[in-house]
């Protein structure tokens, strides 16, 4: 039988070792023991779980793991996980009354989601260096279109492959419109969510809806934990910690923007509303991510300046957190940089220690992104890509925020043409719907709320 990433005990232990160091936690001595039985305590890559292992690996990881989670962690008190912890840390200014919701913006953040999404698609998991070979080989410098083979010579190729999943739907010889992907299975779920409970859904709400519409393999690192968690019969939050390494990766960040486009105006309650969801599964600076992007996106919605945006979601981060921290520094490169390589060099010096898909490197390059590019669109999504990392997701939200204020009408048809106005998606009921269908259900969700 075919091996299921992100869920093995070895796999675990090796991100759970990161993880905990980066918490504070001393981790010295379940390393030592791990490495002294003949084991690398590095991660083996996407996707390490293909590999046959040991089962006495796998014994050990299951007794390291269980020793690492009994380990104390020290206190969270600039990093809270409770929503009255988090709302205590950000002083007493509240919402100011909410916009009106516009089909335009709406319609815009939608296709820039997309967008940006399939433009990322083709080289996420590649290195920022190999990401330039193609750029350059394929007159793609700078990055003002979707991504294409004519003109990649055979050694670039072979050197940087296309990711094998993406290069047959999201390349421009190859885009049919806007292919399935993570990225919007989770804004779909989202409005779905939103249909059916209300501006009062739960945790357990969100839960369920994965359980019942999202087909397990289409979950990822700690969405696939909690899935796996939800069916051993934990509840939220019990889910989001339980044997979960990923807990402060970007998952929560990639499924919170309609929350915002909902709250027009509204970044606190955008970024409750992302809280609640993002619990799921995540913890600390997780929670902090899909609650940035909630708020950014309830801004953006309104038509406001670049600058506006990313006060309001730094106004709902923790400010003593490493999250409060990568927004800052991802905002001063925008600023100071004196070219987006001298950024890029900057962002991995700082951040590149992590893995390519934690939440604080890529929210320091979405920061970078939005402000170098004073919010134009295709400036934005280009260099966000360009970037690295995690390709697809930055791409999407940067696509989002960026396509808001362009408006529907504001973004170049070269870029929304090859989507044919339609998603496919794994998710029942949604596959093949068209932009127009989701424009209209989120603008009748978002009137409800706002009585506008």
């Amino acid at each position: 039988m075919r091996r299921i990433g992100w869920i093995h005990p070895e796999d675990l232990l090796r991100y759970e070792l990161q993880q905990s160091e980066l918490e504070g936690v001393d981790v010295t001595a379940i390393r030592d023991r791990w490495c002294n039985a003949g084991f690398s305590p590095e991660p083996l890559g996407y996707p390490a779980s293909t590999l046959p292992r040991e089962r006495r690996e796998q014994d050990l990881a299951r007794a390291l793991l269980a020793e690492l989670t009994a380990l104390p962690h020290p206190a969270a008190d600039r990093e809270p996980g409770d929503w009255p912890g988090i709302r205590a840390t950000l002083g007493s200014s509240g919402d100011e009354p909410h916009h009106a919701p516009s089909a335009s913006r709406i319609g815009g953040a939608w296709v820039g989601r997309a967008i940006g999404c399939v433009l990322g698609k083709p080289v996420e998991g590649i290195p920022r260096q190999g990401i330039d070979e193609i750029r350059r080989a394929t007159g793609r410098d700078p990055l003002r279109h979707y991504f294409t083979a004519e003109g990649l010579d055979p050694a670039t190729a072979a050197r940087w492959p296309w990711n094998p999943t993406a290069a047959p739907t999201s390349l421009v010889e190859t885009i049919a419109g806007t292919p399935e992907d993570d990225d919007i299975n989770y804004t779909l779920i989202a409005l779905r969510i939103l249909e059916q409970h209300g501006p009062d859904f739960t945790a357990g709400d969100v839960a369920w809806c994965w359980l019942n519409d999202m087909p397990a393999l289409r979950s990822f690192t700690a969405e696939r934990i909690a899935y796996r968690n939800l069916l051993l019969g934990l509840e939220p939050p019990d889910t989001a910690s339980a044997g979960n390494p990923f807990r402060e990766w970007i998952g929560a960040q990639i499924r919170a923007d309609l929350y915002g486009w909902v709250n027009p105006g509204a970044p606190l309650r955008a970024a409750e509303w992302a809280w609640r969801d993002a619990s799921v599964s995540h913890t600390r600076n997780g929670l902090y991510g899909a609650m940035f992007v909630a708020a950014m996106s309830s801004a953006a919605i309104t038509g406001c300046s670049v600058d506006a945006i990313l006060d309001a979601g730094a106004s709902v981060i923790p400010p003593g957190s490493r999250m409060a921290d990568a927004v800052a520094f991802g905002r001063r490169l925008g600023k100071n940089a004196d070219s987006p390589c001298a950024a890029y060099r900057q962002l991995e010096q700082a951040y590149g220690h992590l893995h390519w898909v934690h939440v604080l490197n890529n929210a320091a390059l979405v920061c970078y992104a939005l402000t170098a590019s004073r919010g134009d669109f295709d400036t934005a999504i280009g260099l966000v890509v360009a970037g690295g990392w995690d390709t697809d997701s930055n791409g999407a939200t940067v696509g989002a925020i960026t396509g808001a204020l362009a408006g529907h009408d504001g973004i170049d048809r070269r870029w929304s043409d090859p989507l044919r106005g339609r998603i496919s998606s794994s998710l029942p009921g949604f596959d093949g719907v068209g932009f127009d269908e989701l424009v209209a259900r989120t603008l009748s969700v978002a009137r409800e709320i706002t009585g506008a």
